[in-house]
Parts: structure tokens; C-alpha cells; sequence
């Protein structure tokens, strides 16, 4: 029997973003399949009913890989696939797989022969990258930086000088609650001409993207407290 196919399926990054979200094929998708994979199943059965499942949501199979079940064995959320059934793979925002722990159910699926098939949607990363007018051609994203107040300085300094070196954009989030630290911490270490990209509560109404020197960002310090942001540095 031929096993069937992962659907990566993107998540509306903020509230009131489903029309910029969707696309016809997910839609289709969602109402093809009733197995999903997720991150968060309380924010998967929002989004499922946002992007309009026409399947009762009593009829769904949901598995949870949240941070409270990944001691477990995963190889169980993939008997559906193994017979035949299609299922869906959602992060808790944004794209699976992409600076999401869902990588590894990929990984898995990958090992045991399903096909896995992306789906179009929001990536943070990317729409921060292109919005930030920095270089689309090399750039890295390093996820969270040190917390350590001295290796954190240490590295977005190292994140500076290969920015200038490479002339590749360097990228880098915080948790929500500790932005303004990250940035205060940035806007110490690096150079006043060097460029920072700040991209905030992207998607959303109250959505933030500026690209200023760091002399221009010291002139008015916005405030990021428990706003999702990426941070991007660039210097030629």
C-alpha cells in the first residue's frame, strides 16, 4: 500500500490576518484531509474553522507535538500516513518545519518514504527579509541569541562583523517579553552606521517594519515588549 501525503500547512502569523493568509489550494487541502499533526491544537482548530473546514471538528484526528508531548514516541502520529491517509503538519504560527520543532516529524517522514508537500503561506523570516531591504542573495537566521548578557553582546557584535565581511544579512529573534532588552543590548554593541531592520507583529493592524543606522534608531527607541519581532542586521 502506498503511504500518503504531509501537507506542511502554513498559520496565520497575528489575529485578523486570514485573508492575507490563505490560498485556494490550502483551503481545498483542509477539507480534503481530517488528520492533522500540530503544534498547538487549540490554535490549529481556530485556524481549520478561519480558513473555512467544512468538516465537523468532532470528526477530526489531532495530534499533539507540543513541547508537553515531545518525550513521547512520534512514530505513532504516522499510522495514518503508513495506510494510506493524507495528513496535515501545522506549526503554532508561520510555517512548520521553519525555526519550528515540526522539522522533526519532516525529518521522520522523510526517513519512513511519504511525501511531504509544502504549502504556500506566511514565514515570518522571509517577509521580514523581504521588507527589510537588505540582501535576499546570503543571509543566515540564528534564531534565539545567548541570554547571557556578556555572550550576547559577544554575538551580536561576531553577527555585525560577518554582516560587514559577507555582506549578508543576519537574522535573530527574542522572545516577546525580553525585545527591548535585545534591542537596547544591539544598539549598544554595534556601530552607528551599521543597518538594523526591526519587523514587528508582521501580518497584523498594528504591523512594524523600519530599516534605520543604528545612529537613527538611537534617535527614537521603539518599544517592543510582547510584540513578536525579527531583528535583522546588514552592513556593506
Amino acid at each position: 500500500m502506498l503511504s500518503g501525503t504531509l501537507y506542511l500547512i502554513p498559520v496565520p502569523l497575528a489575529e485578523n490576518a486570514s485573508a492575507k493568509s490563505f490560498t485556494p489550494y490550502l483551503v481545498d487541502t483542509i477539507n480534503h484531509i481530517n488528520e492533522y499533526i500540530v503544534e498547538n491544537s487549540k490554535t490549529a482548530r481556530r485556524f481549520l474553522k478561519e480558513a473555512g473546514l467544512k468538516t465537523p471538528q468532532s470528526e477530526l484526528i489531532i495530534h499533539d507535538y507540543g513541547k508537553h508531548n515531545r518525550d513521547g514516541n512520534i512514530n505513532e502520529f504516522f499510522q495514518g500516513l503508513l495506510s494510506g491517509k493524507d495528513v496535515g503538519l501545522m506549526s503554532e504560527a508561520g510555517c512548520p518545519g521553519v525555526a519550528d520543532p515540526g522539522a522533526e516529524i519532516v525529518a521522520l517522514a522523510h526517513a519512513k518514504g511519504i511525501k511531504v508537500v509544502p504549502l504556500v503561506g506566511p514565514s515570518s523570516i522571509l517577509l521580514a527579509l523581504m521588507a527589510s531591504g537588505f540582501s535576499g542573495q546570503s543571509f543566515t537566521f540564528h534564531g534565539y541569541l545567548p541570554i547571557d548578557k556578556l555572550q550576547r553582546a559577544n554575538k551580536v557584535k561576531e553577527l555585525e562583523a560577518v554582516a560587514e565581511r559577507h555582506s549578508q544579512t543576519q537574522m535573530f529573534i527574542e522572545t516577546p517579553f525580553r525585545n527591548d532588552s535585545m534591542l537596547e543590548e544591539v544598539l549598544k554593541s554595534c556601530k552607528p552606521e551599521t543597518r538594523l531592520c526591526i519587523a514587528c507583529d508582521l501580518t497584523s493592524e498594528d504591523e512594524f517594519i523600519q530599516t534605520k543606522s543604528i545612529k537613527e534608531w538611537k534617535l527614537k527607541v521603539p518599544q517592543l515588549h510582547k510584540r513578536p519581532a525579527i531583528f535583522l542586521l546588514f552592513k556593506k
